[in-house]
């Protein structure tokens, strides 16, 4: 190899293109070959000279930037094509960012400054490759907070919707716009502002989480604040403004009056009752409105429509009085009475009391329902205060004008229990119509404690009028009396002296109640219930009872068992005594017939005749007091 560089000429020869014939050459030797300028191999001959070209390099070099990969820089656009922007960092080629990063800024231009992140100084190509969004990502957390502390208004790109609100592109950082701080007036559409770039206010920054929220509408609010301060310094009351539907809700409407907000309650919309704001009005609609009142410090202003109309009841027929009828609808019900509209603004109310000439206090919703078309009778009329009372019973016959011919004394009628008190049972007649049943008009023979022991609310029951009181309204009824009174029979099957069999059913300290035939029921006091063996008598036996005391009036029975055993004692005691008493009579009288048998001839027979027949009629007489006794 080194022979060969010994043969090589020292100057370089220029090659023919026509090959001739081989021939040996000669190897240049190696200070010829250091001494060779490669550098201009394939170029064209250049007029500079080693020096000069140092010296124009070294001038070149200063004036490039020196950069390094994966730092951020500042950058000049220079070109726009339509994908990339071509920038210039003051390196020696240029670098491109995609278009794609720059969506946040529809304004960009040749000439305007960026900030670059670096990401290759060549790529396969040579290429310069740069990033916009990388840079904004490394710096954007300073600068939202930046721009937090500073309230500076900074742009963001609106990428998508999101639940509540959008996502916004904010120095490459992913922030909330709620749905509320997108504009002063309620947005109904999200949609019409993604892919839009707009300006905000960043209001919260959650460090931990990294999360962001901006407002569109903070921007809004501060334009319209000097608005709404110039706009309230110019409104008087009684004014009558032109204003626009902004915002309808339950309770009332929002009026846009051109920069300052109004509000209409549901009550100054119209004079009739409404149930919402949108029978009225209607959103966008543009509608005159009156000021009220308004705040200056709270910037609250108090609008009305129905004031722009008279009041209906100035518009009210001057010949309409009490006692006139009305035809209305029914347009509020509450427990107590029901509001009838006769025209828009101009009701009255019919109080519970006045629907019916039934004495139940019920609910207004028992007789009529919102909606309802009815006719009433003005029962007072107060146009000073702007009140009406109305009533619909007045249209309906009183049930009570008549009453002594409908219900006349003695009559028996079917009735409704309609419930019970301690001392007895209320039922009605008819709507209206209302009785009393004492709970002593109950049952001529049971003692009722209370009246559901007898019946049932809601059940009919026959009662008979014994009463009438037409100015107080009621009515005094009985059921015993439809049957006639059992103690008029009683009074001659329990007579004093009396004895009948009963079951006693309860023994208290006083005595016991016992019950008799027929469902009547006696009292035995305790000492009346001694039996003959000399224990006491208990609940649930049967046994004979005398009656020692009947009180018709007071219905009431008094009884005893051991008045059985002792008359049946004093019974025996009188047959033993008679019978010796007859004894004794016998032998008196045999003696006698003795005693005249011996004086007596055969005409005396006549006498002994009338002794016999005298002592048959005392024995006869003595069977007759035996029997009495042993029945009593």
């Amino acid at each position: 190899m080194s022979e060969t560089n010994q043969d090589l000429p020292e100057t370089t020869v220029e090659t023919s293109p026509v090959v001739a014939e081989s021939k040996p050459t000669k190897t240049p030797s190696a200070a010829s070959v250091q001494d060779f300028d490669w550098d201009s191999v394939g170029k064209k001959s250049s007029s500079y000279s080693a020096s000069e070209r140092t010296r124009l390099e070294s001038l070149y070099e200063k004036s490039l930037s020196s950069i390094t990969e994966h730092e951020v820089v500042d950058g000049t656009i220079v070109a726009l094509t339509s994908k990339d922007a071509v920038v210039n960092i003051g390196y020696k080629s240029d670098g491109i960012v995609p278009l794609s990063e720059l969506r946040y800024n529809p304004d960009i231009k040749v000439g305007d400054h960026l900030e670059v992140y670096i990401e290759s100084k060549e790529d396969k190509g040579g290429q310069l490759l740069l990033s916009h969004k990388k840079a904004r990502s490394l710096k954007s957390w300073d600068r939202v907070n930046d721009a937090l502390e500073n309230d500076e208004i900074i742009k963001g790109y609106v990428k998508c919707r999101t639940k509540g609100g959008l996502i916004v592109d904010v120095f490459g950082i992913e922030a909330f716009l709620p749905g509320s701080q997108i504009d002063v007036k309620p947005i109904r559409d999200y949609d019409v502002y993604v892919g839009k770039s707009m300006e905000f206010k960043v209001v919260k920054i959650n460090k931990e989480f990294k999360n962001v929220v901006v407002s569109h509408k903070a921007l809004i609010e501060e334009e319209l604040e000097a608005q709404k301060t110039e706009i309230i310094s110019k409104l008087e009351k009684g004014q009558v403004l032109e204003g626009t539907v902004k915002n309808i809700t339950s309770y009332g409407v929002f009026i846009d009056l051109g920069g300052v907000d109004g509000l209409i309650h549901i009550t100054d919309l119209s004079w009739g009752r409404i149930n919402h704001p949108e029978e009225i009005v209607k959103l966008d609609e543009k509608i005159q409105v009156v000021i009220l009142d308004f705040d200056e410090g709270k910037k609250r202003i108090a609008l009305g429509l129905k004031q722009l109309t008279a009041h209906p009841w100035d518009n009210v027929d001057a010949n309409l009085k009490e006692g006139d009828k009305v035809k209305g609808k029914v347009v509020v019900i509450a427990d107590y009475g029901a509001f009838v509209e006769i025209t828009p603004g101009f009701e009255g109310l019919v109080h519970v009391s006045e629907m019916s000439w039934s004495q139940h206090l019920r609910s207004a919703q028992d007789f009529l329902k919102v909606g309802d078309e009815v006719e009433c009778v003005i029962l007072s009329l107060d146009r000073e205060e702007r009140k009406m009372s109305l009533g619909i019973k007045q249209l309906m016959t009183d049930p009570w004008s008549d009453i002594e011919i409908k219900y006349p004394v003695n009559s028996r009628h079917n009735a409704k229990v309609r419930n019970f008190t301690n001392f007895g049972v209320f039922v009605e007649l008819e709507e209206g119509v209302d009785g009393l049943i004492h709970i002593s008009d109950l049952s001529w023979s049971k003692k009722i404690k209370h009246p559901s022991e007898f019946t049932k609310v809601g059940e009919s029951i026959e009662v008979v009028v014994l009463e009438i009181d037409k100015e107080n309204r009621r009515l005094s009824l009985g059921h015993k009396q439809l049957e006639e009174n059992p103690w008029d029979v009683f009074e001659t099957i329990f007579s004093e002296g009396s004895v009948h069999q009963g079951t006693i059913i309860n023994i208290n300290d006083k005595g016991g109640v016992v019950t008799l035939p027929y469902g009547v029921e006696g009292f035995a006091p305790t000492k009346h219930l001694a039996k003959a063996d000399g224990t006491q008598a208990k609940a649930e036996e049967a046994l004979d009872f005398k009656v020692i005391e009947f009180s018709k009036e007071n219905k009431k029975i008094i009884v005893s068992h051991s008045r059985t055993h002792e008359a049946e004692k004093a019974g025996k005691e009188s047959r033993e005594e008679s019978k010796e008493k007859g004894g004794d009579e016998t032998k008196k009288a045999v003696k006698k017939i003795k005693d005249n048998l011996e004086k007596s001839t055969l005409g005396d027979l006549s006498v002994l005749s009338n002794l016999k027949n005298e002592m048959e009629q005392n024995e006869k007489k003595a069977a007759t007091k035996k029997k009495d006794d042993s029945e009593a």
